[in-house]
């Protein structure tokens, strides 16, 4: 007699958002707003754990894989928050000294021995929010640290034992040209941090920077930006995992990042904060956490929560999966999804017809053409 197959749910991780920031970028929609003179910092944090605590409930005895403390600003909470916060989660929320545990700095709001004791006190992986060395276009794009701040404190990380550190880089800034990009990598190299996330500034309706309509690089600047800083970055010993994202080494590639682009589950508490968690009938259900800090304090937690369709998870499965530079097997698609490949082959052979994608007999490969026109093959999956 066969044995029934059993459904093996994915890895889950935890999001936690700290909305606030000195200011906010004129080009960022992500959920966040400027720190006012008064803040709810211990309450907030209690009711991060009280959050979690009624997460948790819907995981049963799944083990976290990472822990992402992301923004917003979280380097501007108080070191002693950061300290109990810290001690916390790794008191109640993980089991594993292993288990990656990031947060996101802004060069502007922590100083060198701040950043050390991040370490101490069980962090493991630090990113800090470059964009850009360039004191004129970090003007233009509104960010309040400078070139010389920036550099003293990453310097300062070469103290830190078993460091773990990435650095964000935009390149399309506005007026930036070939060069300046060129020049932001190659000083960052020369610092050797374990990871280094090389993004397109990509200007979201909803932020000031579209309603101003500010003038970018033309696509083919960017794309001379994009083919050279990656020639540069490999060159000099980075291998590239993703389409932004560039490791040292493997054991250096983001195990949260990962996690999301893999179509995996994460849990995620504060505010505006997005979560998916996939239930033993295989039912995927996305959380939207309340938007306001004066709400979420009051225990209000979810704003939104809802159950994905099926005709919608082909396209989310996609929209991380493309990312990654690997062939997307046919197997990882049904295990992750529920759902059979011959339910999509209409849209597969669509992108073939416009050389978007290859399918091989295991496997579906995304060609160049696809990777220029990811938006495009993306829509496939929408209709």
């Amino acid at each position: 007699m066969n044995k029934k197959k059993i459904y093996k749910l994915p890895p889950i991780s935890l999001y936690i958002h700290i909305p606030w920031c000195i200011k906010k970028c004129p080009y960022c929609d992500f959920h966040s707003y400027k720190k006012s003179k008064k803040i709810f910092e211990k309450k907030y944090i209690k009711n991060l754990f009280q959050d979690f605590k009624n997460d948790k409930k819907k995981i049963s005895k799944r083990k976290i894989l990472s822990v992402f403390i992301g923004g917003g600003t979280p380097s501007l909470l108080k070191l002693s928050s950061i300290k109990y916060f810290i001690k916390k989660i790794k008191k109640k929320i993980i089991k594993s000294k292993k288990t990656e545990i990031t947060i996101e700095i802004n060069p502007d709001t922590i100083n060198s021995n701040q950043l050390i004791k991040y370490y101490n006190f069980g962090i493991n992986r630090t990113s800090i929010g470059v964009q850009t060395l360039n004191n004129n276009l970090l003007k233009k794009i509104e960010r309040t640290h400078n070139k010389k701040k920036t550099i003293k404190l990453i310097k300062s990380t070469n103290k830190i034992k078993n460091r773990n550190l990435n650095i964000d880089i935009i390149y399309g800034l506005p007026e930036q040209s070939i060069q300046d990009s060129l020049n932001d990598l190659k000083i960052i190299i020369n610092f050797k941090p374990e990871h280094i996330s090389w993004y397109l500034l990509d200007i979201e309706p909803n932020t000031p920077f579209y309603t101003k309509n500010i003038k970018l690089p033309s696509l083919k600047k960017t794309r001379k930006m994009q083919k050279l800083g990656k020639e540069l970055l490999i060159k000099s010993g980075y291998q590239q995992y993703e389409i932004s994202s560039f490791a040292r080494k493997k054991k250096y590639r983001c195990i949260h990042n990962l996690n999301y682009w893999n179509f995996g589950d994460y849990i995620g508490i504060g505010c505006g904060a997005h979560g998916k968690i996939t239930k033993k009938n295989k039912d995927i259900v996305r959380t939207i956490k309340t938007k306001q800090d004066s709400q979420y304090i009051k225990k209000k937690y979810i704003q939104k929560k809802y159950i994905v369709s099926k005709k919608d998870i082909p396209f989310e499965f996609f929209l991380n999966k493309f990312r990654l530079l690997k062939p997307i097997l046919h197997q990882d698609f049904e295990n992750t999804t529920n759902i059979k490949k011959r339910k999509i082959k209409k849209k597969i052979s669509i992108a073939e017809k416009h050389g978007f994608l290859q399918t091989k007999k295991k496997s579906w490969i995304i060609t160049k053409h696809g990777k220029k026109k990811l938006n495009s093959l993306l829509s496939i999956f929408l209709k």
